[in-house]
């Protein structure tokens, strides 16, 4: 996307797959995608001649990709229609500073600079739209935590996510921190090289932490060089995985954040102690406000009373790109954002989450809307209806399950079913487990009841 201020990063998750990319690339109303020609297993320039055949003839556009107009190719072989990364470099070697001056200079810092995507209630991703506010949610955040270019951050978190993006790259260019970039996570991986280059600091969810928990204990190694870093947890069941990083790796801090609102909304401090930094998420971080509200009558509760947590900042988005009415359901108009999110205050002025309101499953640390996955289903000419629910996973956190009811005379297996999604949709949307009904239980309104059904899938998984 480009706007008159400059261009616009909108970053891709890489584990999409030609839909996924499809529906990002034109929402977005990118005009230019920069990609690797392979990474791994993984033909991204293949994905790209899939979802723009004409590539190479009549130049990088479709019907619903008519504002892409430059494809820029990380790779060894000229493909015809693009842009090799080369060719990129050396054009912008070749403008002059006076030039690239006066550009930067014209450059709004309240207009849009990056929009992030993120699933919603909508059943589709949003584009969440923030200015350049969060180059001081960053600095704000390095200075809490005393990060100086004399720190090294393992960061094995995606850089298109927003936690990795601000803690991995921008962190890095704002205070000079060196980073060591994994190509994914691998918990032995992740700590042969903690090790090796002495890192200070590491982040990560609590699935993180577990799988370097269990490869430590397999293999251990000198983990001495960490000082810091943000395990984001809260949850109740997270709390003894908080508890044995921090006796591993030392003073981890607590938080909460959303890519509505930023990362590190709420984050404990580097002298705050054990308890807080593990049953909690957090103390507000400047700038910021929280509150809890009941959610039917919207009151406001008090300490230690549980609600939903509500947002208010510098750093609150610019809204969902393209998307006045969801903007206008997640953010009232006292500038506060509704995160569908469940907790508490406690007396000691710290946050704790405590899960969620919404039907949003949590895989690996990925968001998953259960809508967008139901109507990736219903495009199987077996199904009829779909639902997807959460199961709890040790590994993950939750995997989704789907319910399905079929047209008459069909049969469909839960492989079938992997197949017909495998590089359609990203790998962790799809379900793990599936489940063929005669008919859903629903609500008077009409409304599948899917409280029944991930009690159903827990019965049926044994996981109750």
């Amino acid at each position: 996307m480009r706007s008159c201020d400059g261009a616009v990063l909108v970053p891709i998750n890489t584990r999409f797959r030609s839909e996924d990319a499809a529906y990002v690339l034109a929402q977005s109303d990118s005009v230019a995608l920069i990609i690797a020609a392979r990474s791994g297993p993984i033909d991204y320039l293949g994905m790209v001649l899939q979802m723009l055949p004409s590539l190479g003839s009549t130049g990088a556009q479709t019907l619903e990709l008519t504002g892409l107009r430059h494809i820029i190719v990380l790779g060894d072989d000229p493909v015809p229609g693009t842009i090799p990364w080369s060719a990129l470099l050396a054009g912008g070697t070749a403008l002059p500073d006076a030039t690239l001056r006066a550009r930067i200079d014209a450059v709004d810092p309240d207009a849009t600079a990056f929009i992030t995507y993120t699933s919603g209630t909508t059943g589709f991703p949003k584009g969440v739209m923030h200015c350049h506010n969060i180059v001081r949610n960053v600095i704000d955040r390095a200075y809490r935590m005393a990060i100086t270019p004399a720190d090294a951050i393992l960061m094995y978190l995606p850089l298109y996510h927003l936690y990795g993006f601000s803690e991995g790259m921008l962190m890095s260019m704002a205070t000079g921190a060196r980073q060591l970039i994994m190509q994914s996570f691998d918990a032995d991986e992740s700590l042969r090289l903690l090790a090796a280059e002495r890192a200070t600091i590491v982040d990560g969810f609590d699935t993180h932490f577990k799988d370097l928990l269990e490869a430590y204990r397999r293999c251990p190694c000198d983990v001495s060089s960490i000082r810091t870093g943000i395990l984001a947890t809260g949850m109740a069941s997270s709390i003894p995985i908080a508890r044995e990083a921090r006796s591993l790796f030392g003073s981890l801090l607590s938080g909460y954040g959303m890519s509505e609102i930023g990362v590190g909304a709420a984050l404990s401090a580097i002298d705050s102690t054990e308890e807080q930094c593990v049953e909690a998420s957090g103390y507000p971080a400047p700038g910021y406000e929280i509150k809890i509200i009941e959610p039917e009558m919207g009151l406001e509760q008090p300490p230690g009373a549980a609600g939903e947590i509500l947002v208010r900042g510098y750093m609150l988005m610019q809204g969902y790109y393209r998307k006045p009415k969801e903007t206008a359901k997640a953010i009232d108009s006292g500038g506060w954002l509704h995160s569908g999110d469940m907790g508490l205050l406690r007396s000691d002025g710290h946050l704790r989450f405590m899960g969620r309101y919404k039907d949003m499953l949590k895989i690996g640390g990925e968001n998953v809307d259960p809508l967008e996955v139901e109507a990736y289903l219903l495009s199987h000419p077996a199904i009829k209806a779909a639902a997807v629910v959460g199961c709890p996973d040790t590994r993950l956190s939750e995997v989704a399950v789907a319910f399905v009811l079929l047209q008459a005379n069909q049969k469909i297996t839960a492989q079938e079913v992997a197949e017909y999604c495998r590089g359609k949709i990203a790998s962790y949307k799809i379900p793990r487990h599936l489940f063929v009904l005669e008919e859903f239980p629903m609500t008077g309104s009409g409304k599948v009841q899917k409280v029944k059904l991930r009690e159903e899938a827990r019965r049926r998984l044994g996981t109750i």
